[in-house]
């Protein structure tokens, strides 16, 4: 075990070293194109896979009771020379804006895990492939939750429509418990173009969900070797563009009378059949 890191105290929660961590609640709100290339993780879980990748942390703040811990995880982690400031609660919650009561947060650069190439996150054209495609997706916990089944199931890649979440916002980032650092993904802004890429020129069969009668029950589905399978938004479903696409359509076959289920369980459901067999 490596001696543990020194930490840095924080008095002032004007300080301009935990300028980054000011206002989280109101930058979580902000649009893609306004984000500063920087990103906030939270909690023990997700802080120490951020600490796995080399160059990707900025710094954690912790509170005093949390201080010993992250200055062992840092000075054991692939990152031991990321600063660790430490401060009060009620200072850390001062400069937050929320509560709190985990007590971790960690600075991230986006530039390793965002706005990746299609081409650099897809197995090649002689493998097979097993990719999650979320159309729409807005809602925070269900995109922390697609990363989360992806990472599950053995997903190569996620490919999220314009209109999707943020995968990186530390809400989300938190129900992904941190698999949004570690699944490759690509965000696509133009969706019916990258749609195409991925049947023409990547052979990727694209599998859509629906709940209309004229879909086909997923029993009945033979797994393509390259698939691609498309989650609609937790409201409308999937878009136009999307259904276009898709070579076939599905449905989870449900109990009459019961309502659809939650897109993070019914993506749960479709790639424990889609997904490639490399799972213990």
């Amino acid at each position: 075990m490596n001696k543990p890191v020194e930490a840095v105290h924080i008095t002032n929660a004007g300080d301009p070293r935990i300028a980054e961590y000011v206002a989280l609640r109101d930058r979580g709100l902000r649009t893609r194109r306004d984000r500063d290339g920087v990103f906030i993780g939270e909690a023990v879980l997700v802080v120490d896979i951020m600490l796995e990748s080399k160059g990707l942390t900025r710094s954690v703040l912790a509170s005093r009771r949390q201080a010993e811990r992250m200055a062992r995880m840092i000075a054991d982690s692939n990152s031991p020379e990321t600063p660790l400031f430490v401060a009060d609660e009620s200072i850390i919650e001062s400069i937050t804006g929320f509560n709190m009561h985990r007590g971790i947060l960690a600075s991230g650069n986006r530039g390793p895990v965002e706005d990746r190439p299609l081409e650099d996150i897809l197995p090649g054209p002689e493998k097979d492939a097993t990719l999650l495609l979320c159309d729409g997706i807005s809602n925070i916990d269900n995109i922390g939750m697609m990363f989360r089944n992806a990472a599950a199931f053995g997903v190569d890649a996620v490919i999220l429509s314009p209109e999707c979440h943020d995968p990186l916002y530390r809400k989300s980032l938190r129900v992904s418990i941190g698999h949004a650092l570690r699944v490759p993904w690509h965000r696509s802004e133009d969706w019916s173009s990258t749609l195409n890429r991925l049947t023409e020129e990547h052979g990727i069969t694209l599998i859509g969900t629906s709940i209309d009668t004229g879909s086909i029950p997923l029993d009945d589905i033979e797994s393509p070797a390259r698939v691609g399978v498309v989650m609609g938004g937790e409201f409308k479903g999937m878009g136009q563009i999307a259904t276009g696409h898709c070579s076939i359509l599905t449905r989870i076959p449900m109990m009459e009378g019961t309502d659809s289920l939650n897109v993070g369980v019914a993506a749960a459901v479709c790639l424990h059949k889609f997904s490639r067999s490399n799972r213990i």
